[in-house]
């Protein structure tokens, strides 16, 4: 799942305002956002295998640090310990740990049983992804809602704030559109756009964001 995780972090925003939807974002994205970074490091294995589902050519062969559920829990509070440690606000500790944690529930849903407990235990996954039109779908209905729950929290300040987050939302659905439904990337591509498109996509959102008022 992409635009799902998404969904949660721009939902979000009507519970804590006062946080960037940056780290909203980042937060709900956490899990793929240090994953590629563990794949380049070879802590981590992925690979190539068209046909692997019938929305993905991703064989997560080994993910346990980035992906499992106990890895996720402690994630989750670091995340949110480090941003009230930073900026403070005990609501933004839950909500932030939550997003984190989010990750694992929404990806047992799409993915096929590859997701593990804790390193080293049994894999599970519902494996959505072997129905591309459902896939779609679920995402994008999510997507929907979320997108509207944060238009509904805020309210565009100037022209960055209306069309810097149009832009935003319209990379995204790019993105993942080319992602899904483009040609298999390459092993050595992975690492790197991941990456990238981590820190790009939540710099951009923290800068629209801040130009945008809270309405709620």
């Amino acid at each position: 799942m992409f635009i799902g995780h998404l969904a949660l972090g721009f939902a979000a925003k009507r519970i804590t305002p006062r946080v960037s939807l940056g780290m909203l974002l980042l937060a709900s994205q956490w899990a793929d956002s240090i994953w590629p970074l563990f794949v380049m490091l070879g802590i981590e294995q992925v690979r190539i295998d068209p046909g692997n589902t019938a929305f993905t050519p991703f064989d997560f062969v080994s993910y346990p640090y980035s992906h499992s559920l106990a890895a996720l829990v402690i994630w989750g509070f670091l995340v949110g310990g480090a941003y009230r440690g930073i900026a403070g606000g005990r609501r933004s500790v839950w909500v932030l740990s939550a997003l984190v944690i989010s990750h694992w529930v929404l990806d047992f849903v799409t993915h096929r049983p590859d997701l593990p407990l804790y390193p080293g235990s049994a894999k599970y996954g519902m494996a959505l992804w072997n129905s591309v039109p459902l896939t779609l779908l679920v995402e994008f209905a999510m997507f929907a809602v979320g997108l509207f729950l944060y238009e509904r929290a805020t309210r565009a300040r100037d022209a960055v704030g209306r069309w810097g987050l149009l832009s935003l939302v319209g990379t995204i659905v790019l993105v993942y559109a080319a992602s899904a439904l483009g040609p298999p990337p390459s092993s050595a591509a992975i690492g790197i756009a991941g990456l990238v498109g981590a820190v790009v996509m939540t710099t951009w959102a923290w800068w629209v964001d801040r130009h945008r008022d809270i309405i709620i």
